[in-house]
């Protein structure tokens, strides 16, 4: 019996380890994209950076992490997810040391560009991973909630961490990366590194489809960044905007027509990843973007201070993490699209709540009810829709299918940011912020209504589990 079982104890390790260093990876990835909302005065005000450009150190991450997506996938579906892994994270690594360093915008931006890069190539060679090490079934789904709880527990965190950090430092929110990316790499090295069995096989990177893809995302993601700062001309945005539009037209013709496509027709006609997709739409311009709104919301409306703004998010990190638990021990039972659809009902009360009660004194009694309801759906959400993203993909195309996932979930915040900011006007008062939190709330309720209409997956005890 121990020639049996001795081999499987040493494999139950490697994935256990390599799921630990994964799930930090896609915690910094989630940090880093939210951990600089509170710290954004403190760094305008030292560097000298007027509105305008300061507003670039949050689109810089997300143009370069939203544009490179999808060719990260591609990465690592054909160079080995595992390669990739550790290029993106001692990468990042790098990005933030330069970033917390930085004594002039210029520097800053350029760094915070190289870790949207960076993001771009790790977030996707993380998907493949899973898809890899992890069998599809109940230990893959296993390893997805995991993962997830930790990513969306991330976002959260971001906005505690920048509110404490930035009270002895803006430059912690960028130094706070590098012991955990050394982390990373070295985990990678011991565990990660070593599955070469799964190395997928050499293939061409299509440059042709890769070019215009990217460049019309990070053209529309520049065109929506330029296009909402109050008395700019809107001749930059249309012109961007046009530009996307032709580069995505090119897109779709080569698409359509050439052998080496950048999305494969597998994943084109998976119906599984389609609706994923619009999930994480809907979730980033839901509770994916309640982060900002309630960053502007303590600062600039009730006077908080970073440290104050910082404790006041612990009660919605503390509920998306538990959100995340609860969604972990249910899916199985009620399928991910049940917890999806669980998940946006009660983001849509939590959401509602704070667009009525946001211009109440008491924290305690006017916005927390509304943190602790929408930051419980916000982890039920964030874990079931990559369930459901993933579902039906084949394990080579792993690291795709999460890159274009992903790419949909930052170009709906690209989007939203933009709107939210019309909505808030050049000088935000309650009633701006009263129609921002309501357009968030229209967001969950429409994802409450798409996931409603999908087909219910079985529990696992009348079907294998997703």
């Amino acid at each position: 019996m121990s020639v049996v079982t001795a081999p499987a104890a040493p494999a139950t390790v490697r994935r256990s380890a390599t799921l630990t260093v994964l799930s930090v990876a896609q915690f910094l990835i989630a940090l880093d994209y939210s951990i600089i909302y509170i710290a954004l005065p403190s760094i305008a005000a030292d560097l000298g950076m007027d509105a305008a450009l300061a507003q670039w150190v949050v689109s810089a991450y997300a143009v370069l992490f939203a544009g490179f997506l999808v060719v990260g996938g591609r990465l690592a579906d054909r160079v080995g997810a595992a390669r990739l892994f550790i290029v993106a994270i001692i990468t990042f690594g790098i990005a933030s040391a330069v970033g917390g360093a930085a004594e002039d915008g210029t520097v800053l931006l350029s760094a915070r560009a190289a870790q949207g890069l960076a993001a771009a190539l790790l977030q996707p060679a993380i998907l493949g991973l899973i898809g890899t090490t992890f069998s599809a079934g109940p230990e893959r789904s296993r390893a997805l909630v995991v993962w997830g709880s930790v990513g969306a527990s991330g976002l959260a965190a971001g906005a505690v961490l920048g509110g404490l950090l930035t009270t002895a430092s803006w430059r912690l929110t960028f130094v706070v990366n590098v012991p955990l990316t050394l982390l990373c790499a070295l985990g990678a090295a011991a565990w990660i590194g070593s599955g070469r069995g799964h190395l997928p096989p050499a293939g061409r990177i299509p440059m042709l489809a890769s070019t215009l893809g990217t460049g019309a995302v990070l053209t529309l993601v520049i065109g929506l960044t330029l296009g909402f700062g109050h008395g700019r001309s809107p001749v930059p945005t249309i012109a961007c905007l046009g530009i996307a539009l032709v580069l995505f037209a090119g897109f779709a013709r080569n698409e359509k027509t050439s052998r080496n496509a950048l999305i494969e027709p597998i994943l084109r006609c998976t119906r599984s990843l389609r609706a994923g997709a619009v999930a994480t739409a809907l979730y980033m311009a839901s509770v994916g973007s309640e982060f900002y709104l309630l960053t502007l919301l303590l600062q600039s409306m009730k006077g908080y201070t970073p440290f104050q703004a910082g404790l006041a998010f612990v009660p919605l990190a503390v509920m998306v993490a538990a959100g995340n638990a609860a969604a972990g021990r249910v899916v199985r039972r009620f399928g991910p699209t049940g917890v999806l659809t669980g998940g946006f009902a009660i983001a849509t009360v939590g959401l509602l709540w704070l667009s009525l009660a946001l211009q109440g004194d008491s924290y305690a009694a006017d916005l927390l009810p509304g943190l602790v309801i929408s930051g419980f759906g916000h982890g039920m959400i964030y874990t079931s829709m990559f369930i459901i993203g993933t579902h039906d993909v084949p394990s080579a195309h792993q690291g795709t299918a999460g890159a274009l996932l992903t790419t949909s979930q930052y170009l709906s915040g690209a989007l939203t940011v933009a709107v939210l900011t019309l909505a808030l006007g050049p000088s935000p008062d309650y009633a701006g912020f009263r129609t921002a939190f309501l357009l968030t709330t229209a967001a969950a309720a429409a994802g409450l209504v798409l996931t409603a209409r999908r087909p219910v997956s079985r529990p696992a005890s009348t079907r294998t589990p997703v």
